[in-house]
């Protein structure tokens, strides 16, 4: 497969603060691409239809809400939708609509950390998609400052809703970073990242954040949301995905430059993470109805 994807060069110019396509289609005829903006995504009626996020594929509902950041791949493909009008709300916006300094404010605090998230690719909850539903078709009839408050608005209220999921495994996008807001997580991190492919040990990494294992774990767990070798898996898993996309690698030899000490056991996690095998995973992304550009 080849290892580079189509970047997309968006419509969004300079001067505005977002653009907005509101659509109806027959099919998805769009490569598996990437673009610099985020993207927040309503589609209806497309059931059947796959959606490839990251290294994460699913077959999706009737409806459905996603919102995808900076530079990670991502597409919807025919799969098994069987024909039909679908609709299709795809809203992209810069960036740096929220400065930096911006999101470091206490009010921006879940806008902020939604925008982490969605270096991952976020899916929300059908019922917080049919909540936002009619503002989304509201929004191309506001003009000017209107609309961009209400695009702010709707952000925020997507930032706190419940129940939303993150898609693609933290490690598998590689042109952007998280903000953990600790130094000694960002020190753990960064290490887990450049070390996957060794044995790493609870041991070792409390010793680096010079704490104690005990204490180590639940500042670990408190700060990431997941124990540490839940974390250090999904680091390896997310470049165990890449590689399973764009080399020809063995499973086996995959397996092995990601840390898997044995094939049994990296297949038996690669399943219970994904629902499927590594090869039907490779399969399944690298099928005919799924391009990439150079």
């Amino acid at each position: 497969m080849q290892s580079k994807l189509l970047r997309e060069i968006t419509p969004l110019t300079q001067s505005d603060c977002f653009t907005l396509f509101s659509r109806e289609k027959k099919n998805f005829d769009f490569p598996l691409h990437y673009h610099d903006e985020f993207e927040l995504t309503f589609i209806q009626h497309a059931r059947g239809a796959k959606r490839i996020i990251g290294d994460h594929i699913e077959e999706i509902g009737e409806l459905e809400l996603v919102l995808v950041g900076p530079n990670l791949q991502h597409g919807w493909f025919n799969n098994k939708h069987e024909g039909g009008t679908i609709k299709e709300i795809t809203i992209q916006f810069h960036r740096d609509l929220f400065d930096d300094k911006f999101l470091q404010r206490n009010q921006m605090n879940f806008i902020k950390s939604m925008f982490e998230r969605s270096l991952r690719g976020i899916l929300f909850s059908a019922e917080t998609t049919l909540q936002i539903i009619p503002r989304l078709i509201r929004l191309p009839q506001q003009q000017g400052f209107d609309s961009v408050l209400e695009l702010m608005s709707i952000l925020h209220d997507l930032s706190t809703s419940r129940n939303m999921r993150m898609l693609s495994d933290s490690t598998f996008g590689t042109t952007e970073t998280f903000s953990y807001n600790s130094r000694r997580i960002e020190k753990i991190m960064t290490y887990l990242n450049a070390n996957f492919d060794k044995t790493i040990s609870l041991g070792e990494a409390a010793k680096l954040a010079a704490m104690t294992e005990v204490a180590f774990s639940r500042f670990f767990k408190a700060r990431i949301g997941k124990t540490f070798v839940d974390t250090l898996t999904e680091i390896r898993l997310g470049h165990a995905s890449r590689l399973l996309i764009e080399t020809t690698h063995t499973v086996n030899e995959i397996a092995s430059r990601c840390g898997f000490n044995n094939i049994s056991n990296f297949n038996r996690i690669f399943k219970k993470k994904k629902d499927c095998t590594p090869k039907a995973f490779r399969q399944a992304y690298t099928s005919s109805g799924i391009r990439t550009f150079v």
